[in-house]
């Protein structure tokens, strides 16, 4: 009982101190000292909140302003600082970390007479008065600097709004101004001097490049400073914003969208640039603006008077700013409110049908990055509610739709649920099963016009991924499908009619029908299919539906076989793949993935193939043409045909474009294509190298190992300066690491290991990066492994690693077994092992000298292995091991000693006394170094003194 009220009492004193100000103060004091700036800042802080006492409130206020010097936050630094001097004017200390943060905000006219006051109060503070001196001298040159800007911009705008000047120069004023313009000192020059008002001027004379000009410097101007973008949106004004962006000139229509995004993110704080000699503007709450730009951006969607770039433009938007970034983040209202205030606007977007005369201009990515966006924002809600919420409004639009007595509006509705279907497809998946909607669908097939045949076509090919669905079409539409493939003679039909029935027979797991359509042959299929997609004469999205037929048709070999030798096909789907879409990078993506055979494969067992035989069960055989020199040959004609620069192309697509899913299918093609070491200079010269490092961070967890493996068969074997140039190589490490794991196949590991070996020997810089990605447990893990290839790769790894000073003290640190490993393998019997293992030790007791006596520690069998090194036949592995022995010798006189009382001495003898010879003088010259050494010692004498 007494010892449970000695803890309540000490608890109870512990608690009384905490609550002590002056207790607080201390101790922030003694964090301040031990440079722990972030916990001194929670004990002022909490003495502050205890505190009643004005003079000890004005300490801590000055103590908590150094806080925030030092963690060069200076906003807070100043406020801090100004509420110690508000308590006691004179507070020398506080005047002078006022000075410091403000002289960092830019504000050196303020910065200055706080100095000045220091200076008063103590007029022989040599320290106050050279702060002067600098404050004066910096005020006088931002003077100058900002009276030379001031001219620069006037002179600029007089030449730019002049009709008469020369062209050159006002192309040279006006890139001058966008280079001003993100500078942050020309950037306010331009905002005090009228330049808004300058720029918009620049905006109405109708000129694209003054337009250009003009629209780039005001995203210069707004990049990271939230109070000038909301000044300059205000000034401008969403509306003329809109009006501009939505204009059918793609370039100014895309400097439009940079500059609304510039501004948006400087409204939800993103995209900030650390300014440190800025103060961080205040500003009001921003979600007024955001709901305005939102609106007006929703309100584009549905305007006749916006472009199809402009459409596009406001869609890129809205999907880059509502959803959120991170789904921990609880807080999707923005989601919500586009959901409640303008999903029937998307919907509509996506239900437009360009055929149809009353169609809203567009371009071919707007329905479907529409869909993207209806995908985007149902995965960003939190809870069923939600979703239901979503559904309702769907289904509510889309039953607004169905009209029995007019077609066209019918047919809006089956076009809407098809797009949806291209987003969130469980919720599509839902329409679908609203009453009458698939029997509308195949009702419309049955139709004797054409526009009615090409939308449900489209609608059919996009529900039967569904196999419940599926089943569905099959039973009703496939007859209805092969009636409209033989009789249209629209090509834009006859190929979707096509592609449906590729789809079924994939959906249904069989070929449904599909031979016996085309009397026996798919080969006739895929070849109108090649014919259609090298017809420039036809539209590119129906181009783009040949090579979603080819998709499922390069199953077959033969068809895979002959496609790779149409060079003007693979280039016009190339061509297409270009364009960013998202149904043709997939479709592009698996047409590729099925002719260089980097799919999946299940390995047959020798022993349940010859019991299926027995049991007369059909056992699936290889197709000759499925066989690996077809698949070499095949992979060879597409890196002629120019497919690194296409993929290269695919994965620069915007995320909203290139799914997970996407780049599985490319990071499958790039792993095959790096198969022959032959090759893999032409896929670095293409971009492949650049283009493989976002799959392998990025994407599903198969295409990050793909991507990996494939930047390890090129890091195997490429100079790194030239394959991964500049700061690129330093992005390889990650995935060249991802790949040392157990999980992972021999060959996986054993090329990631060759990477970081070639890696590891280029700089330190590069060695420091490998050991930060946490790759030594790993190398070291397999140097212990039984397999030959692998140990000798991981050796040679640590071979090159051990030259960074962080890896020798490891080796230094006591409680490990790194360095008896390393001595270990140098008796190996591998002479690969043997150099690496003999190489690395070479370097270590060359490096640390505590490392040469440790060795003598580390096994009983150390002197007999270095003995043997020192004899080997291999003058490589001698050589090293002569080296040691220098090292050793060298280290310690009392290790000398012991080397010289053991059989070394004969062995140095013996070599030492060779003939000169210049393939082994090097090896005799170390000998003789080793022999030399123990001389001077006077452990051994001279040969004449003897």
């Amino acid at each position: 009982m007494q010892l449970k009220m000695g803890y309540k009492l000490m608890f109870f004193l512990q608690a009384v101190q905490m609550e002590d100000p002056i207790q607080l103060k201390e101790e922030g004091n003694k964090y301040f000292q031990a440079s722990d700036y972030e916990k001194a800042l929670q004990s002022y802080t909490q003495a502050i909140k205890l505190n009643k006492d004005k003079a000890l409130q004005a300490v801590l206020y000055r103590n908590r302003a150094a806080c925030f010097l030092k963690k060069e936050e200076y906003a807070k630094a100043a406020s801090d600082a100004s509420r110690a001097i508000d308590i006691n004017a004179s507070d020398i200390k506080a005047l002078y970390r006022r000075s410091q943060a403000l002289e960092k905000l830019g504000k050196l006219d303020q910065a200055f007479k706080d100095a000045q006051k220091c200076a008063t109060l103590e007029p022989r503070n040599k320290n106050f008065q050279e702060t002067l001196r600098r404050l004066g001298a910096n005020i006088q040159e931002k003077l100058r600097i900002q009276f030379s800007t001031d001219l620069r911009v006037q002179k600029m705008f007089e030449i730019l709004l002049d009709e008469n000047s020369d062209k050159e120069k006002r192309e040279k004023a006006a890139n001058n101004l966008i280079v001003l313009g993100r500078e942050e000192a020309g950037a306010e020059r331009i905002f005090q001097n009228n330049g808004v008002n300058l720029l918009l001027q620049l905006i109405e004379t109708k000129n694209p490049e003054l337009i250009l000009a003009a629209v780039r410097t005001l995203s210069g101007m707004c990049t990271g400073h939230k109070a000038r973008a909301t000044a300059i949106l205000h000034y401008l004004g969403i509306d003329s914003i809109c009006m501009w962006m939505s204009v059918d000139n793609e370039e100014i229509s895309l400097a439009v969208c940079n500059l609304l995004q510039t501004i948006t993110d400087c409204l939800l704080g993103q995209g900030k640039e650390e300014h440190h000699g800025k103060e961080e503007a205040l500003v009001l709450d921003t979600k007024k603006d955001l709901k305005m730009i939102t609106m007006r951006l929703l309100d584009m969607l549905v305007s006749k008077n916006v472009s199809g770039q402009g459409r596009d433009r406001a869609l890129n938007l809205l999907n880059k700013n509502i959803p959120r970034k991170d789904l921990k983040d609880h807080d999707n209202s923005r989601s919500i409110f586009v959901i409640d205030n303008g999903l029937k606007k998307i919907l509509k977007v996506v239900g437009q049908i360009p055929e149809m005369p009353d169609c809203l201009p567009l371009t071919e990515n707007t329905q479907l990055t529409a869909s993207v966006l209806l995908n985007k924002l149902y995965d960003d809600l939190r809870c069923d509610p939600e979703r239901d919420n979503y559904r309702l409004i769907c289904e509510e639009y889309i039953k607004s739709k169905i009209d029995p007595q007019n077609m066209d509006k019918t047919l809006h509705a089956v076009q809407i649920v098809s797009g949806v279907l291209q987003g969130p497809f469980d919720l599509g998946n839902k329409l679908l099963g609203m009453k009458g909607v698939m029997e509308m669908m195949v009702a419309l097939c049955g139709s004797e016009r054409e526009i009615d045949q090409l939308v449900a076509v489209e609608a059919l090919i996009h529900a039967s991924t569904k196999l419940s669905r599926a089943t569905f079409i099959i039973t009703n539409g496939v007859t209805l499908l092969k009636e409209i493939y033989k009789k249209t003679k629209n090509e834009k039909i006859k190929i979707r009619a096509l592609v449906g029935l590729c789809k079924l027979g994939s959906a249904g797991g069989t070929d449904y029908g599909l031979r016996q359509f085309a009397e026996g042959s798919t080969e006739k299929l895929a070849k109108q299919c090649r014919k259609w997609l090298c017809n420039t004469s036809i539209d590119a999205r129906t181009r783009k539906w040949a090579v979603e037929g080819l998709s499922y048709l390069t199953l077959d070999a033969d068809v895979k076989d002959d496609f790779v030798e149409d060079e003007p096909a693979l280039k016009a789907m190339f061509d297409l793949a270009k364009a960013s879409d998202k149904t043709i990078l997939y479709s592009v993506a698996s047409a590729l993935v099925n002719c260089t055979n980097s799919y999946d494969t299940k390995e047959l067992v020798p022993e349940l193939v010859q019991l299926a035989k027995f049991s007369k069960q059909h056992v699936p055989e290889e197709h000759p043409k499925d066989k690996k020199d077809f698949v070499v040959k095949r992979v060879k004609r597409l890196l002629k045909a120019g497919v690194v620069s296409a993929l290269a192309c695919m994965v620069k697509a915007d995320s909203a474009i290139l799914t997970d899913q996407s780049k599985e299918l490319i990071a499958r093609v790039f792993l095959a294509l790096c198969e022959d070491p032959k090759d893999r200079g032409t896929i670095v010269a293409q971009g492949g190298g650049k283009a493989l490092i976002p799959l392998a961070l990025e994407g599903t967890d198969v295409g990050k190992i793909k991507a990996s493996h494939a930047l390890a068969k090129i890091a195997a074997i490429s100079n790194p300066d030239i394959a991964f140039p500049g700061e690129r190589v330093y992005e390889v490490v990650r995935p060249l690491v991802s790949l040392l794991n157990t999980e992972r196949d021999g060959l996986q590991n054993y090329e990631a290991l060759l990477g970081l070996t070639n890696f590891s020997g280029r700089s330190d810089k590069l060695r420091l990066k490998i050991v930060k990605e946490k790759a030594l447990p790993d190398i070291e893990n397999y140097m212990f492994e039984n397999h030959d290839q692998l140990r000798q790769a991981a050796t040679e790894c640590m071979c090159n690693l051990v030259v960074n000073k962080e890896v020798q003290e490891r080796f230094v640190a006591d409680g490990n077994d790194r360095l008896k490993l390393v001595v270990l393998l140098c008796g190996e019997d591998d002479e690969k092992v043997q150099v690496a293992a003999a190489g690395a030790l070479a370097m270590l007791t060359a490096a640390q000298k505590k490392l040469c006596s440790k060795m003598t520690q580390v096994t009983t069998q150390w002197l007999e292995i270095l003995q043997r090194l020192c004899l080997h036949d291999n003058m490589e592995i001698q050589h090293r091991g002569l080296v040691i022995a220098f090292n050793l010798i060298s280290a310690d006189k009392e290790l000398a000693k012991k080397l010289v009382e053991s059989e070394l001495l004969e062995i140095l003898t013996y070599v030492g006394k060779q003939e000169d010879h210049p393939k082994k003088q090097h090896i005799i010259s170390v000998a003789r170094d080793c022999l030399t050494k123990c001389m001077d010692y006077e452990l051994i004498k001279p040969l004449s003194q003897a």
